[in-house]
């Protein structure tokens, strides 16, 4: 009989990864410090929680690499996956559920499974023993941080992160505002019209940027992002706002403001020159998050600012947003490729801490720390996932193929994929994009066949 596995941190990725060990047969004990010890982010004692957004990102398995990590956690059997399906939300082509209820649901389907028990407390020191996954997240306690840090003989990594703020639907001006996802996204009208769209001409831009340059900002302590020597740097693919604002004027009419694939149906002759948008938040469609929005401006400038937005003048919050410190190890320095801390092989990291960014990839990263944890404890020779493949590419990734001194946490994308031969160039991507996703879901589903055969 398998010894018993723990996993400290109840988030996307210790579920997971409990969820796949024991449905490979393994006793699992997930420790989570939640409700016993809250922080700042969480509002819950749930398991897998979503906390910064309520979206999964593209759904789109063949041109998109976080639609095909999506489908190959769907093909491998995967909690978080069969549980956002469950409880999606319209998002024209990405997927968004209702995150209590989502939540909810994972906590109960792990609680309910037969060989998983949940130990509600704080475990602040490394084990000297046993089989353990730490998969802590970005709001790992100090405690087990400094611990970490300690082990790993550097100082711990970090960087900030942002919460986009979330809206009452009844206080949004509709008259102003309307319903469409870009580019009329979606198979079902619900899709097609899941956002909310809030047009700006080229005067309210102009003003909105300045407002947000001038707006009082969360401050930082030495060493944090904005200060000097050293700062903790942001994470690109989650600056707040002004930061972005910052970077050049038309940054965000290039980003999370972009015009384009939207007509205003209040005024179709007139090209709105920048929109902001909002995105379900809940099954009753009570909240809209503001997509892309995350912000360090402090509470009360985020109210005058966004209150330019229009069809949000008179918006109610159920929440604005706000900035936290996200911490990472350095994966390519410390861990092998079985996920394993090299001075303690007993111990395996996994999720948003080994330097993946976003729920899908933390949640992917847990699934194959669960499975290698399983397989190694029931002495099962599991066969190296393929780098063609989407969690092959992010393991390879924050194991070795990244550069040590630079690394710094990465979203899944094509480039960390082996190329593909393809003419065409740029147009041609969609071409390249889907040679992508075809080699690697054959090559998922051979490695699936191959774990399965090995037990």
């Amino acid at each position: 009989m398998a010894d018993r596995l723990h996993i400290i941190g109840g988030g996307m990725a210790g579920s997971e990864a409990a969820w796949q060990a024991a449905q490979a047969g393994v006793p699992v004990t997930l420790h989570e410090m939640r409700p016993k010890v809250a922080t700042f982010a969480h509002r819950t004692g749930s398991l897998a929680e979503m906390v910064c957004s309520n979206s999964f990102r593209s759904d789109d398995s063949e041109q998109n690499a976080v639609g095909l990590l999506h489908w190959e956690m769907r093909a491998a059997g995967g909690i978080i996956m069969e549980t956002a399906d469950a409880h999606r939300l319209p998002a024209g082509g990405a997927l968004a559920v209702d995150r209590d209820p989502f939540a909810e649901a994972v906590t109960a389907r792990l609680l309910a499974h037969p060989l998983i028990s949940i130990e509600y407390e704080e475990i602040t020191a490394l084990p000297d023993s046993g089989n353990w996954i730490i998969a802590t997240g970005p709001l790992t306690g100090s405690g087990l941080a400094q611990a970490i840090a300690a082990e790993a003989g550097q100082d711990s990594l970090a960087f900030f992160d942002a919460i986009a703020p979330i809206v009452h639907f009844d206080t949004i001006d509709m008259d102003t505002a309307w319903m469409q996802s870009r580019y009329d996204k979606g198979e079902t009208e619900e899709e097609r019209t899941a956002y909310i769209n809030c047009p700006m001409t080229r005067e309210q831009y102009e003003a909105f940027i300045d407002a947000l340059l001038a707006a009082e900002k969360t401050e930082f302590k030495p060493g944090e992002a904005g200060s000097s020597p050293d700062p903790t740097p942001y994470f690109d693919g989650c600056l707040p706002i002004e930061v972005m604002a910052d970077r050049g004027r038309e940054t965000l009419r290039f980003g999370p403001m972009k015009p384009v694939g939207l007509t205003n149906p209040h005024n179709p002759a007139e090209k709105a020159y920048a929109v902001v948008q909002l995105r379900r938040d809940n099954a009753l469609g009570t909240l809209y998050n503001i997509v892309g929005f995350q912000t360090k401006m402090k509470y009360g400038a985020q109210k005058s600012v966004f209150a330019m937005i229009p069809g949000l003048q008179n918006a109610s919050f159920a929440r604005l947003g706000g900035i936290h410190r996200n911490t990472f190890i350095n994966s390519p320095t410390l861990l092998d490729n079985q996920m394993r801390l090299k001075s303690k092989p007993h111990i395996r990291f996994a999720g948003q801490i080994t330097g993946v960014e976003g729920y899908v990839e933390s949640a992917a990263m847990g699934l194959l720390a669960g499975r290698m944890a399983a397989a190694e404890m029931t002495g099962t020779s599991l066969p190296p996932v393929p780098q063609t493949t989407a969690m092959g590419a992010l393991i390879h990734h924050i194991t070795g193929g990244a550069e040590a001194k630079t690394f710094q946490p990465m979203n899944v994308n094509f480039g960390l994929f082996p190329p593909v031969v393809a003419k065409g160039g740029r147009k041609g991507r969609q071409v390249r994009y889907k040679m992508y996703t075809d080699r690697a879901k054959a090559d998922w589903q051979d490695w699936l066949r191959l774990r399965e055969a090995a037990e």
